[in-house]
C-alpha cells in the first residue's frame, strides 16, 4: 500500500490541552509558542481531520502515519504534565479515520521509562515507537531508552527517530534556523550513536531516521578514514531513511550510499509538501512508497485502509 511514514495531526482534545497551558509548549489561539523557536502561526486547516484525510487520498496514499511532533518537547515535560497530553494525542490519533495510522510516544522525564504504558499503546494499534533524536545522541541515551526499545523489538514494531526540541536560537536567527541546523545536527548525531551503541544492543530492531538522518550516511568515507570501521559497503537492512523535505539530489545521493531498499517516503505534512524524487524508474518510486515501508513496518495487525 502506498505509505507516507511521517505526518502530523493534532486531535481536538490535544489542541484544547495545549491552549490550556500557560507555559510552552502552548497554543494561543492558533499561534504555537515553543522555548527554542519564534512564535509559529499554525494553519487551522492543517489539523482539520476530514480535510487531511481527503488530502491523503489525493496524494494516492493508503496509509499515512501521524506522530506527536517531538520539537514540541512534550516527552520531556514533568510526568504529571506529559501524561494528559500523551493520552489525548494517542486516543485522538488512534480514532482518526483511514488512511491514518499512529506512531506512539513516551514520557522521557520520569526516573524510569514506563514500559507498560508503551506496551499498551503498541498493542492497541500504534505501528511503532517515535523517540526524539535528542534522547539518542550518545551511549547514555541509548542505554536509558533501552527498556522502551526492548518492548518495541519484542512486539516486532519499528522505532522512528524524529528531531527533538531545538535550543533557544540566537537573536536575529532566521525562521528556518531550527529546521536546518539543530534538527539536522540531532539526526546526524543520533545516526552515529545508533551505529556505535544502538545497533550492538538491539540487533533486530528496525529503525527509521527522519529527514534522511541528516545525510549522516554520506560520511562513510570519512568514518573509515578516521578509524570507524572498514565495513562502509555493508548496508544495515534494518535501518531506514525517510525523505521529508528532501528532493531528487539528496535522495539519489543517499541511495548511492545505502541502496534503494532502505529509503522510505515521508512528507512531514503539514510542515512540508510531499516530494516524489525523480530516480529514473517507476520501480524506485514503488520501492520508496510501498515496498520499503512495508518492510519497515512489518506485519500490521488490524491496519486500517
Amino acid at each position: 500500500m502506498p505509505t507516507d511514514v511521517h505526518q502530523h495531526i493534532w486531535p481536538p482534545e490535544f489542541v484544547a490541552l495545549l491552549r490550556a497551558r500557560t507555559a510552552p509548549p502552548r497554543l494561543d489561539g492558533w499561534t504555537l509558542h515553543l522555548p527554542g523557536e519564534p512564535p509559529y502561526a499554525v494553519g487551522p486547516a492543517d489539523h482539520d481531520i476530514a480535510a487531511r484525510a481527503r488530502l491523503a487520498r489525493a496524494d494516492g496514499l493508503d496509509l499515512a502515519l501521524v506522530s506527536l511532533s517531538s520539537p514540541l518537547g512534550i516527552e520531556y515535560l514533568p510526568p504529571e504534565e506529559a501524561a494528559p497530553l500523551l493520552a489525548a494525542f494517542h486516543d485522538g490519533a488512534l480514532d482518526l479515520p483511514a488512511p491514518f495510522g499512529v506512531w506512539a510516544s513516551a514520557c522521557l522525564s520520569a526516573p524510569e521509562p514506563d514500559t507498560e504504558a508503551l506496551r499498551r499503546e503498541l498493542t492497541r494499534g500504534c505501528v511503532g515507537l517515535q523517540l526524539p533524536a535528542t534522547a539518542l545522541l550518545d551511549a547514555a541515551g541509548w542505554a536509558r531508552c533501552a527498556p522502551l526499545l526492548d518492548v518495541t523489538a519484542e512486539l516486532d514494531k519499528p522505532l522512528f527517530i524524529h528531531p527533538g526540541a531545538a535550543p533557544p536560537a540566537d537573536a536575529g536567527a532566521p525562521a528556518w534556523w531550527p529546521a536546518l541546523v539543530p534538527y539536522l545536527q540531532q539526526m546526524h548525531a543520533s545516526w552515529f550513536a545508533f551505529r556505535a551503541f544502538g545497533r550492538p544492543r538491539h540487533p533486530d530492531l528496525r529503525v527509521c531516521f527522519a529527514a534522511l538522518a541528516g545525510l549522516a550516511p554520506l560520511h562513510g568515507e570519512r568514518l573509515v578514514a578516521r578509524g570507524g570501521g572498514r565495513d562502509r559497503g555493508r548496508v544495515d537492512a534494518g535501518a531506514f531513511y525517510e525523505t521529508s523535505s528532501y528532493g531528487t539530489r539528496a535522495v539519489d545521493a543517499l541511495v548511492r550510499a545505502v541502496g534503494i531498499d532502505v529509503v522510505v517516503s515521508g512528507s512531514d505534512r503539514p510542515y512540508a509538501e510531499p516530494v516524489i524524487p525523480d530516480l529514473g524508474a517507476d520501480a524506485a518510486v514503488h520501492a520508496l512508497r510501498t515496498a520499503n515501508p512495508a518492510r519497515l513496518l512489518g506485519p500490521m495487525k488490524g491496519a486500517r485502509s
